[in-house]
């Protein structure tokens, strides 16, 4: 069985986007139709705009979404996903690739998204660090020992957990992981706390428009953030992706629940190979490739 992933925010470089506008007709109407819909020339940033013009947050997640979701549509009779998945923002593009969601809806949706979660970074000084080389379990405990906000937020791989919270909870946490031997406790460049309760403020806003938006059943099961497992429910798929601004992203076990109901092969389909490498974490023998035309 074939897997298709997406990538999220991070992913994106200078550039991107620019070979698919110029080879392909249907990419360059997408990329115009974009334009229209963000109110802004998305693809002068994307194609000629410096990695800093590319890390505004209005920028990043519809530019990552973009390439993404029209490279699987220039991939046209060959793309045949039978599993998907996106890491964080990537499970807007991962609904697209499965039909639950229109493109202009999922677009909409993502540019609303990044303006609210901005807009919850900028109430309380936040951000998030990998912290490299321990179980999970002890990576919670010590969150949880801490004062203030600081959670366990993204599982990328066995051994590879983001925290995520206060600014002084989450540099305690570092501290306080390092002592109990972990190989590195980073502090990451990100713009505030993501998958954390500080983004109660951005889950709400986006829940009101999520709810709004038409959800139609998958061409295949979708393996979302919060629940891991396959999902093809449209109205459980909406309140999943509702509950993903404040909730963990669960990629390891969303892989190996990919990998245990028979997935052969992981395509990244978007910016960058970092949900490959993730993925042979979790299986070292698994096949995985990059999408190209």
């Amino acid at each position: 069985m074939k897997a298709y992933v997406f990538p999220g925010q991070g992913a994106q470089f200078s550039g991107m986007g620019a070979d698919l506008y110029e080879s392909s007709a249907e990419a360059k109407e997408l990329f115009e139709r974009a334009n229209e819909i963000l109110g802004f020339s998305i693809t002068e940033t994307m194609f000629s705009g410096s990695a800093e013009d590319l890390k505004q947050t209005k920028v990043t997640q519809p530019a990552v979404f973009l390439h993404s979701v029209i490279l699987s549509k220039v991939l046209g009779a060959e793309f045949k996903p039978d599993m998907v998945a996106g890491h964080s923002l990537g499970e807007f593009s991962a609904l697209v690739a499965n039909n639950t969601l229109e493109f202009e809806d999922a677009l909409k949706l993502v540019a609303q998204r990044a303006l609210a979660m901005q807009k919850a970074c900028e109430i309380t000084p936040s951000t998030m660090a990998a912290v490299l080389g321990l179980e999970d379990e002890l990576v919670e405990a010590v969150c949880a020992e801490v004062d203030g906000t600081v959670v366990a937020a993204n599982y990328n791989c066995p051994g590879q957990l983001v925290i995520s919270g206060e600014t002084s909870a989450v540099e305690r946490a570092c501290e306080e992981l390092k002592e109990r031997g972990a190989k590195r406790a980073l502090m990451l460049p990100v713009g505030g706390a993501f998958h954390s309760p500080l983004m109660e403020p951005a889950r709400k806003e986006l829940a009101a428009a999520i709810e709004a938006t038409n959800f139609k059943n998958p061409s295949c099961p979708i393996y979302q953030n919060v629940s891991t497992t396959a999902v093809t429910d449209p109205v459980e798929i909406q309140k999943n992706l509702v509950f993903q601004l404040t909730a963990p992203v669960k990629w390891t076990q969303s892989v190996q629940n990919m990998i245990k109901d028979g997935a052969s092969s992981f395509t990244e389909v978007g910016p960058g190979k970092v949900l490959q490498g993730l993925v042979k974490k979790v299986d070292r023998k698994m096949e995985t490739s990059s999408a190209a035309v």
